[in-house]
């Protein structure tokens, strides 16, 4: 029989978060702060943030076994089958050492034509990796980026204690469903993760599915969050709400980078423009959805011959046009044309299986490339000599 140590959860063992909500289970892991979800509770966008993309737990430990019990809120879409069970990724010093997933938890029935949702409750799983190495060893349990997870208790066979700083660089990114990590299927394998994971940089990720709308609460969040490398790429929600027109967008995108720039006047900021999405190259949203069976993909409903909408050209012109701008005066600013990462040829060889979002070999495509791009040696966060 197993000897189990519980160790209690809270922000020495986990990053990615900025906030832990206490809960009658246990905690929830936060990717924006109370004000902002008591002020703005819109349901997508209180879902997107406590889905802990790029959240985990890190700590060193000698354990040879390791289980978390969890609450996980399961979403299912109203007419569509049902979704890849959503999995944990274990890695021992950095490199893949599992995956996993858990029974039980809470189900939100999403509705996507009348955007409406239900939740029915449930109870909560236990996750478990054993067989693991005696030694000493930096374990990290990475949350499923696309569910909403409670951690409730953790348990090992031999103590825990927090990873020691190892002086990695801290990069806070910010972005759309295809940063979040939408058809991704495990929270190692979204794009971000992995350009971190090349870089050797520690991930805050603020991509909010469906919510990259310019939003000044997300621009002072990302104000006040410590980080040596920023990025935010922009453009592709904005369109496919039909949110705002030309008149609109330019001031936006000067006033979020504005607040961004506040608190952090010299760090190394990218702007990066959408990547290739068929349906609004050219034609402005919204974008609704559309069934054919069980399989969903979305259309453009938007008027191409009005100059006032946004269409993703239009968005990278004004965008690129932006950076040029601000560059005079910024010389930290940088902008990456997001066609560089995913662009036609890239749709050809892997396409996205709903047309809007990557699938694991985009997913790889993406990150791989942010990660020559931006952190090479000739790229905006190349490490520098001091």
């Amino acid at each position: 029989m197993t000897d189990w140590i519980t160790t209690p959860i809270d922000a020495r063992i986990l990053r990615g978060a900025l906030e832990l909500e206490r809960t009658e289970r246990g905690l929830l892991p936060h990717r924006l702060p109370a004000p902002v979800r008591q002020r703005y509770p819109d349901p997508r966008l209180l879902m997107a943030e406590s889905q802990p993309s790029g959240v985990r737990l890190v700590f060193r430990t000698a354990a040879t076994a390791v289980e978390l019990d969890v609450l996980p809120t399961k979403v299912v879409y109203q007419g569509l089958p049902p979704r890849p069970a959503s999995v944990f990724d274990l890695l021992v010093d950095g490199r893949p050492a599992g995956r996993a997933g858990v029974d039980g938890g809470n189900v939100r029935t999403i509705d996507m034509s009348a955007q409406t949702s239900d939740l029915t409750p449930g109870p909560h799983g236990t996750l478990r990796f054993d067989g693991l190495p005696g030694e000493p060893k930096d374990v990290e349990i990475w949350l499923p980026h696309d569910e909403t997870t409670e951690l409730v208790a953790l348990r090992t066979d031999a103590p825990v204690e927090p990873v020691p700083d190892r002086g990695r660089r801290v990069w806070l990114h910010h972005g759309s469903s295809i940063s979040h990590g939408s058809a991704a299927s495990h929270p190692t394998g979204t794009w971000p993760a992995l350009a971190a994971a090349r870089a050797g940089v520690d991930l805050v990720n603020l991509g909010l599915g469906g919510n990259a709308l310019l939003d000044p609460f997300v621009a002072r969040t990302m104000r006040d969050v410590p980080a040596d490398l920023i990025s935010v790429k922009l453009g592709i929600n904005v369109a496919n709400t039909d949110l705002m027109r030309l008149r609109a967008f330019a001031p936006a995108v000067h006033g979020f980078l504005d607040t961004i720039r506040d608190g952090h006047p010299d760090t190394p900021l990218l702007v990066v423009s959408p990547i290739l999405c068929p349906a609004q190259e050219n034609t402005p949203g919204p974008l609704m959805p559309e069934f054919e069976g069980n399989r969903m993909s979305f259309r453009a409903l938007g008027d191409p011959s009005d100059p006032t909408r946004l269409t993703l050209t239009a968005i990278r012109d004004e965008l690129a046009r932006i950076a040029e701008q601000r560059t005079a005066e910024d010389p930290n600013l940088h902008y990456l044309d997001g066609l560089t990462l995913y662009g036609a040829a890239d749709f050809d060889e892997v396409p996205h299986p709903d047309g809007l979002h990557p699938n694991d070999a985009g997913h790889r495509r993406i990150g791989e490339r942010f990660a020559e791009r931006v952190f090479g040696a000739a790229g905006p966060f190349a490490a520098r000599e001091e």
